[in-house]
């Protein structure tokens, strides 16, 4: 089992620590302030409550055996880079540290710190792909690093076979289903839109503008198709 500590448990670090523990990680919450632990230590595998400023704290504590160790201390900068040299000292592997600008971070790249992370950078990197990506209907992680993705037929290969596109060979995607609607008339001549489900796609099947198509592959290879396509596709 992966074994983490996380030291300031503040919002990102117990965002960061209960999120660990929901995948079954172990995680150690370090903070020195016993109301901020008492608040998240049954959410958590462990809670310690000490300055980790403190050598000698951060030695008995054990967390150089940690998988990693996320510094998320936020409020005190000086703090932050403290933790981070000792840490660095102790020889702990892996340590992911956040900070508050672009001054912080070169200090802690001037200490070997590599995995540093700027919460508002992240939280906008992540809206920008939302609003770019938000085309897409679903996204089903299923494994590392690969996905199920339904999105809607992109423009451009409307009226075209799967053999046409070659899609596997060209951004390595398998079609898992083709979803068409289908206008069915009534017995009382009422028209109804029905959902027909192609859940073995063939080379000569046509993509009609209104399908819905489900692909399998890997993230990267899935996020070089949607822009291979222009980013553009039809609205339910």
């Amino acid at each position: 089992m992966s074994r983490f500590a996380i030291i300031g448990m503040g919002k990102f670090g117990t965002a960061v620590g209960t999120t660990l523990s929901s995948h079954e990680a172990e995680v150690i919450a370090i903070d020195k302030d016993e109301m901020v632990l008492e608040e998240i230590k049954d959410r958590v595998t462990s809670a310690l409550c000490f300055d980790a400023t403190d050598e000698t704290a951060l030695r008995q504590s054990g967390i150089d055996d940690s998988t990693a160790v996320i510094v998320a201390i936020g409020n005190n900068i000086q703090a932050n880079i403290m933790t981070c040299a000792l840490l660095k000292k102790i020889g702990v592997g892996k340590i992911y540290a956040k900070v508050e600008d672009d001054l912080h971070r070169r200090i802690l790249k001037s200490l070997g710190i590599e995995e540093i992370y700027f919460p508002e950078e992240i939280v906008g990197q992540s809206l920008a792909k939302q609003l770019v990506l938000e085309e897409i209907n679903k996204i089903v992680e299923i494994s590392s690093g690969h996905v199920l993705v339904e999105l809607n037929t992109p423009d451009k290969y409307v009226g075209k076979t799967l053999q046409e596109l070659d899609l596997l060979n060209k951004f390595g995607l398998n079609i898992v289903t083709i979803k068409s609607r289908v206008l069915k008339i009534t017995e009382r001549g009422e028209k109804l839109i029905e959902e027909h489900i192609n859940s073995l796609p063939g080379a000569n099947d046509v993509f009609n503008e209104d399908d819905r198509i489900v692909l399998l592959g890997s993230k990267k290879n899935v996020d070089e198709f949607i822009k291979a396509s222009g980013k553009k596709v039809h609205d339910d």
